[in-house]
């Protein structure tokens, strides 16, 4: 039992590192990642608009950067 707990802990530190290290990353940067990804599954008409954290998001948001000071939207056609 101690060493599951052990192992879920290790998980969710990576899992949190990881997600405090994209976060830091610079706008343009993670939305060129993002644009890659996106097209490399085949979806060619989309539009990706970086916006501050608490403005209003018309599609799903995908990525935060800067921080977590802004985020990224993706919103399809």
């Amino acid at each position: 039992m101690g060493k599951l707990i052990v192992a879920v802990a290790a998980v969710l530190a990576v899992g949190l590192t990881g997600t405090a290290w994209a976060q830091k990353k610079d706008c343009k940067d993670l939305q060129a990642e993002i644009d890659a990804k996106i097209k490399k599954n085949g979806v060619d008409k989309f539009t990706l608009v970086v916006k501050d954290a608490n403005e209003q998001a018309d599609g799903k948001v995908v990525g935060t950067c800067e921080g977590g000071s802004k985020k990224i939207v993706y919103k399809k056609g």
